[in-house]
């Protein structure tokens, strides 16, 4: 059985949270100005996270002998390559991995700057910033692929990672929730799990097991989860790192993304990637329809291991037994549903894998795949942030090509009214323009309580992983997707999927709106908004952490 559904109370004051989310605006970028192949200006820290913004510098190549100034002041560059100049140079090592060279660098405004390189009077490269951001970098990049802009100190730069791919096992929950905990009981060498939320007490139980067999155990979480980090988590966290396993949260004023969100494992060679978090209601089977695939693919095992070093190794990385010290963790029960196991898994053929992460890249290339569908695109997704999101216009520009593109959203209670509008949207577009796209909400019919997959199939491509179909995601959020080149897994996805489309029924029959006396609509608003401004980090909107 599902869990109840949650009273209409409750139902109007969590959508009142999410039209109360926000996106951080988009930055304004400056001009760039140089030689080409000649000396540049590559990146400013002008407001690090420290007192008197000790710490700052400025990045500059090829720039030896140049002279770098602000209109203020100004300091010769005495070596080459590709160095940060600093006036604290032992406070600055610690901040980047360029090689430090201490100089009296002029003080970098906050509120905006223009720097120049010159040499015997001539400009070289020019760049410019607007209000600085505390704790991020401004880049500027010469090779025309559009990543200016401000980062979060220490943001990563993960290639897209093409393997030859090899044998896959493609599973959907709630139906086979064996292959997530079977992954990790096997291990042999070593255990990377990262996710956003974690509550599973079979996980829990495999790691243990994993590390006493003296396999090399590691996790790494989300440090401010939506709603906060459950008694039930903190106790199984407590478990593990009592027994010696490293348990690490990304938590504090460092923190490079807005949410962990990746749920993925590297087990020995073989790489785990879900839609789902390590809890009762996702890979227990007890929830959520979500889709998961294990690949026997090293490159692919390395590409996620690569970026789990990356973010476990940043200094935001905090140890459990720290994070945890005077922290008070709310009493949730856990999922309990039971459901039938209707889909069995399967062992496909993979002939091409793609490893893709956010925010470096997984959003360009999921337009990418979306811009070059040829015969049918099946989205299975929570929600979409309105109709103009990126991924939603390339699905558009699909249909708009004789594609058959379908969209099924979940009908949940916290998304339901925002789904439907934008289903009775799209569907109006489609008959006026007479394009082959249709969107339904979902109907679990018992087979589930709710959508929380993110993936489609793009004719014989299967994209999949924690990527939502909202800018921060793509933006602002540790993503991890994979996308499989295999006609095997897209059959086996298109055909789960096909199902629960049949069981959505018509695009327009989404069931009944209710209705609510204004008295009530108003006073649920205003506790709505109490709500979120004593609540931490709890952002939904463009940045739900689902």
């Amino acid at each position: 059985m599902s869990s109840p559904t949650p009273t209409p109370v409750v139902a109007l004051a969590f959508a009142g949270l999410l039209a109360l989310g926000a996106v951080a605006p988009a930055v304004a970028l400056g001009p760039t100005e140089r030689i080409d192949d000649g000396p540049r200006i590559t990146a400013a820290y002008p407001d690090p996270l420290a007192d008197a913004d000790v710490g700052e510098f400025v990045v500059v190549s090829h720039a030896r002998n140049t002279t770098l100034s602000d209109g203020e002041g100004s300091v010769r560059v005495p070596a080459d390559g590709t160095v940060a100049l600093s006036a604290a140079p032992n406070r600055t090592r610690n901040l980047t991995d360029h090689r430090v060279v201490g100089v009296d660098l002029p003080s970098l405004a906050n509120g905006g700057e223009v720097l120049t390189l010159t040499r015997d009077g001539e400009r070289l490269a020019r760049v410019e910033y607007d209000t600085a951001r505390e704790g991020s970098v401004r880049r500027w990049r010469y090779d025309g692929d559009g990543r200016d802009g401000w980062v979060p100190l220490g943001r990563t730069d993960r290639p897209v990672v093409d393997t030859e791919g090899g044998s896959a096992t493609a599973f959907v929950l709630p139906d086979a929730p064996g292959p997530p905990v079977e992954t990790l009981r096997r291990a042999d060498e070593r255990v990377l799990l990262a996710g956003y939320t974690f509550a599973s007490e079979r996980a829990t139980r495999a790691l243990l097991e994993a590390h006493r067999r003296g396999v090399a155990v590691r996790v790494l979480l989300d440090g401010g989860p939506v709603g906060g980090i459950s008694r039930r988590s903190a106790r199984l966290l407590d478990r593990l790192a009592a027994a010696g396993v490293e348990v690490r949260v990304l938590a504090g004023r460092a923190t490079r993304y807005r949410f962990h969100h990746a749920k993925y494992a590297v087990v020995d060679d073989r790489a785990l990637v879900l839609t789902e978090n390590w809890k009762p209601a996702g890979t227990g089977g007890n929830g959520s329809r979500g889709w998961g695939v294990r690949l026997r693919d090293p490159e692919a095992a390395a590409a996620l291991a690569a970026t789990f070093r990356a973010d476990a190794g940043w200094r935001a990385a905090v140890p459990w037994h720290e994070f945890r010290a005077g922290r008070y963790f709310d009493h949730r029960p856990p999922a309990n549903g039971t459901f039938p196991s209707r889909v069995a898994p399967t062992t496909v053929s993979v002939s091409g894998a793609s490893v893709l992460v956010a925010p470096e890249n997984a959003g360009d290339a999921v337009v990418s795949r979306l811009d070059a569908a040829e015969e049918s695109v099946r989205v299975l997704q929570v929600s979409v942030d309105g109709p103009d999101q990126r991924f939603l216009r390339a699905a558009v520009r699909a249909a708009g090509r004789g594609v058959e593109v379908r969209l099924l959203l979940s009908g949940a209670w916290y998304v339901r009214e925002e789904n439907r509008a934008l289903a009775d949207r799209l569907n109006t577009r489609a008959d006026r323009e007479d394009l082959p796209l249709t969107v339904r909400l979902a109907r679990p019919a018992g087979r589930f309580e709710k959508v929380h997959a993110k993936g489609a199939v793009v004719d014989d491509t299967v994209l999949l992983g924690s990527l939502n179909w909202n800018p921060t995601s793509a933006r602002e959020n540790r993503e991890v997707v994979v996308a499989l080149e295999s006609a095997g897994a897209a059959r086996y996805f298109a055909g789960v999927f096909d199902e629960d489309w049949a069981a959505a029924g018509a695009p327009r029959d989404t069931g009944p709106a209710q209705r609510f006396p204004v008295g009530l609509l108003g006073a649920v608003a205003v506790g709505a908004l109490v709500a979120l401004l004593v609540a931490s980090r709890l952002e939904f909107g463009g940045g739900r952490g689902f």
